[in-house]
């Protein structure tokens, strides 16, 4: 009753919030409980600097419906219902009625498999909660972020960033978690090579993977594999060995893609320019002798190319050169979400 009292006088309230895409190395894909966001499987990524989305949610009592703008649109159907449904969820936790006002930009391309929606629904959980006259713990704000976009969880924090499964049905040991700060490995780069491609997915992946894990006859297995791979990954990156880690950033983004093209019907994100970005990833390492590089990917078709800063002048010229990559950037290990003035 006290809580609901100073929530009351906090609002109306604004208040905004930036929050950074983040790039799996080993993939969420799939819910054990899709209400709860609840995955199958933990997961391993990195918080990205220079890209961001940045959230400002105003609630006011006089309004007679939540009302979205992404990116200067107004916003309808479902991306619109989404929003207004995870505000459903802060307002509850407040003990509020009132509809919000909520305005969100994105420096970076939207539903094109870049993680818009985990940048964006961690800064819609970060933006609305404050304005709402909530104070959450970092986990708390993880958890709340989850249920917008499963890995959003992760883009709460800077980094590299664990999510765990948790195994509880409620829900309450599933949360993300920092395992090494921003600067934790001062040579690791993110060679990101926009795709010439269509500028949004026909399917949004939270239905995909649900698609998956009922379809595709190698879902099981890749469960199977995930354990020791994951246990793998965390160990190269806390010792910073590019040489582990690399080859198990590929052979986890192979997996990836293998459940994916075996769902019924198939998903293929990639388009003939990302699958030579691929080829010539293998080529460039076979031809080193040594894991120069490391391409992954998410639902979209543009990659991610993980090397050390001394290789990336000559690997961006060599990827760069290839036919349908539009634009590349190089980018670090960046902060968490953070609320702005």
């Amino acid at each position: 009753m006290l809580v609901a009292e100073r929530m009351a006088r906090a609002i109306p309230g604004r208040a905004t919030y930036e929050a950074a895409p983040n790039i799996a190395l080993l993939k969420y894909w799939g819910n054990r409980d899709p209400e709860l966001a609840l995955p199958c499987n933990s997961s391993l990524s990195v918080t990205l600097d220079r890209l961001r989305t940045r959230t400002t949610v105003s609630f006011d009592r006089s309004r007679s419906q939540d009302r979205f703008v992404l990116n200067g649109a107004l916003q309808s159907g479902g991306p619109f219902s989404a929003v207004s449904h995870f505000l459903d969820r802060v307002r509850d936790a407040a003990g509020i009625a009132a509809h919000a006002d909520v305005r969100s930009t994105n420096n970076f391309p939207t539903a094109s498999g870049m993680a818009s929606s985990a940048s964006g629904f961690a800064a819609l959980a970060g933006a609305s909660t404050a304005a709402a006259g909530l104070e959450l713990s970092e986990r708390a704000l993880s958890q709340l972020a989850r249920c917008g976009s499963g890995s959003a969880s992760r883009s709460i924090f800077g980094g590299f960033v664990e999510w765990r499964a948790g195994t509880r049905t409620d829900g309450r040991d599933c949360y993300a978690r920092m395992l090494h700060p921003p600067r934790y490995w001062p040579s690791f780069r993110d060679l990101v090579l926009l795709i010439d491609a269509a500028p949004t997915k026909s399917v949004r992946s939270s239905e995909a993977m649900q698609t998956t894990v009922r379809t595709s006859p190698y879902f099981a297995q890749r469960q199977r594999e995930l354990p020791s791979r994951t246990r793998k990954m965390a160990r190269a990156i806390r010792d910073r060995d590019a040489a582990k880690l690399f080859p198990l950033v590929m052979e986890e983004c192979d997996s990836f893609r293998n459940v994916c093209e075996t769902t019924v019907p198939s998903l293929d994100y990639l388009t003939p320019s990302s699958r030579a970005v691929i080829a010539e990833v293998r080529t460039l390492n076979d031809e080193a002798h040594r894991p120069v590089a490391a391409y992954t990917h998410d639902a979209g078709a543009h990659l991610h190319v993980f090397l050390l800063a001394p290789d990336v002048a000559s690997v961006r010229r060599r990827l760069g050169r290839i036919p349908g990559v539009r634009r590349t950037l190089v980018l670090r290990p960046g902060p968490g979400g953070r609320r702005r003035a």
